[in-house]
């Protein structure tokens, strides 16, 4: 019975980590501009919308950058959307090394090189976010502005609930999903619909090793725009702090330096939510649009 219930979780919150995009958008719709990239080992899928400044785009976990259907049109209004999909998700296939957050920044900060441009704004929602703080800690020559969706620095800082389905992910849980939305959109269009279950079980092993980068992000020299929902899968608090440690929460106005981060809470909204909320289309243009801060 225990081990049922186990499996159940990891399903529930894998149902969370993707949001509902794959059962209410085609995941054609964005296939048009893909391309792929030959970068450390992995051929990396991705796809370019609009023009301007370029904008990279980073997706959750067991997701792809269908996830950002609403959202992308916006951003690509005023940005050349550069919308990635990662080790193993989407149309990227797996390659016989770990699903590391190390390693997916590696990849990213490579397809930057690759497209000839010497750096970007980088925008990740959940593992896509974690990745991107990752892309901010080892390569910060590459990472203009960072926008973090729903993206923790600290496992433990994610709800219980959260964590302890994520743990649980395993090829046996892999196994139990293939009636989800998930799989029905990976098995659309990944290389090898049969490497689904070593994918869950992949990602359920980069979790249960956890990860705290508390030392780490006050190094963080890019202005960060970090995003949450009021009901995310991280609570307010420890988005509150992750604003702190960039230098945030300061008294404007009163003599202290105005901190290059921002923070937005997004009222009665979930992790599931936060990707549609009409809120996040109006402050990341926004932060992205506003000028560099000077060097001190």
């Amino acid at each position: 019975m225990k081990k049922h219930t186990v499996l159940n979780a990891a399903i529930s919150v894998a149902a969370v980590l993707v949001g509902t995009f794959a059962a209410t958008v085609s995941a054609q719709e964005t296939t048009d501009e893909g391309q792929y990239a030959m970068v450390n080992g992995i051929n990396l899928y991705y796809e370019i919308h609009g023009t301007g400044e370029p904008l990279i785009l980073l997706h959750g976990g067991f997701g792809g950058i269908v996830e950002f259907s609403q959202l992308l049109p916006a951003l690509a209004e005023t940005r050349q959307v550069i919308a990635v999909e990662l080790q193993g998700h989407g149309r990227t296939a797996d390659i016989d090394r770990p699903i590391t957050f190390e390693a997916m920044s590696d990849d990213v900060a490579a397809l930057i090189e690759h497209l000839g441009l010497e750096n970007a704004d980088v925008m990740g929602y959940s593992l896509g976010g974690m990745v991107a703080i990752q892309m901010a800690i080892h390569h910060p020559e590459v990472v203009n502005k960072l926008v973090l969706v729903s993206a923790p620095y600290r496992w433990a800082a994610i709800h219980p609930e959260f964590r302890g389905g994520m743990e649980a992910l395993n090829p046996e849980a892999g196994a139990m999903m293939l009636e989800t939305p998930m799989y029905q959109f990976y098995s659309s269009v990944a290389p090898d619909v049969d490497h689904w279950p070593t994918l869950v079980g992949k990602l359920g092993d980069m979790f249960r090793l956890g990860f705290d980068w508390s030392a780490d992000v006050p190094s963080i020299t890019a202005p960060t725009l970090i995003v949450v929902g009021d009901n995310d899968m991280l609570p307010p608090t420890h988005a509150v702090e992750f604003y702190g440690l960039l230098g945030g929460g300061v008294a404007g106005g009163m003599g202290a330096p105005t901190p290059t981060a921002q923070l937005a809470i997004i009222p009665n909204t979930t992790h599931f939510e936060i990707l549609y909320r009409p809120e996040l289309a109006a402050v990341i243009p926004a932060f992205l649009a506003a000028p560099m801060p000077e060097a001190a």
